[in-house]
């Protein structure tokens, strides 16, 4: 198996680590700061290592109108999300969408994300990579698990922070996605993986002007996924997600994450239990 990435002196995502749970809202809104006091403090309650995941901009949108967090002020936008950081106490994972954002978000985030609809995008993904930071590729939904090696492959190559791989569905139909367990033990064997139990249960573009999801179906992929054996758990989570303003249908109420990570808890690793290819 490939060697743990290192996020932080406390926190790595790999083989010999334990699980980490990534979590926080989809996009930057007034409830982020007491967001991430509360993970922080109930991780590390729970001894589960933590990152804190928060979009600082989101500009993949199923309509014009669509929620993005910056309103046009990316730059803005990028030095709240540090003052939660900076506040909170929390390693940070945020996703960009462009090159000419890189530079700013490196001195920001402590792991860049790559979305899933910009997987294949060579310069972006070589910018990130660039930077030094570690870099997160989800997985796109158009992509069979053995694909992904190419992707990471344009990070490693560039870059010395090291590469993660999530896993969020794959397209299945219209307006629904489905998540084939294969593919986790498959990526497994070139990256460390996280799995992205939100958004393995969206419906992309669901609701007409925005996308729906699933939310009753979180924990138990979440659980199927550490029994087959992944590095970390990826959801989002709002205090009411049903007034949220993004991804809200495909998120935890922030009520429940306790419950559900006890859950995680009690399910046998299955990274121990993965046979060498």
């Amino acid at each position: 198996m490939p060697a743990p990435v290192r996020i932080t002196d406390e926190l790595s995502i790999g083989d010999g680590a334990p699980w980490a749970f990534i979590a926080g809202p989809c996009a930057l809104d007034a409830t982020a700061l007491d967001t991430a006091r509360y993970l922080k403090e109930l991780c590390a309650r729970l001894s589960v290592p933590f990152l804190f995941k928060c979009s600082y901009d989101k500009a993949n949108r199923t309509s014009l109108t669509a929620y993005r967090a910056s309103h046009g002020r990316w730059e803005e936008s990028l030095n709240e999300l540090a003052r939660v950081k900076a506040e909170a106490g929390v390693a940070l994972l945020t996703d960009v969408h462009c090159t000419r954002q890189v530079q700013a978000v490196a001195r920001v985030a402590d792991v860049i994300q790559i979305p899933a609809l910009l997987s294949r995008q060579t310069d972006l993904i070589v910018a990130a990579a660039k930077t030094g930071k570690p870099v997160n590729i989800k997985k796109g939904q158009f992509m069979a698990p053995w694909d992904v090696e190419w992707a990471i492959e344009k990070a490693q190559v560039t870059g010395t922070g090291g590469v993660i791989v999530t896993e969020r569905g794959s397209s299945f139909g219209y307006n629904n996605l489905v998540v084939d367990f294969r593919g986790l033990p498959i990526m497994r064997r070139i990256s460390p993986v996280v799995f992205d139990a939100g958004h393995s249960v969206q419906l992309p573009g669901g609701h007409k002007v925005c996308s729906g999801g699933q939310r009753e179906f979180i924990a138990p992929l979440a659980r199927a996924a550490v029994a087959v054996g992944v590095d970390a758990v990826f959801v989002e989570v709002y205090q009411d997600p049903d007034s949220a303003l993004c991804d809200g249908p495909n998120s935890l109420p922030l009520r429940d994450v306790e419950a559900f990570l006890k859950g995680l808890l009690r399910v046998p690793d299955g990274r121990a239990q993965t046979p060498s290819p």
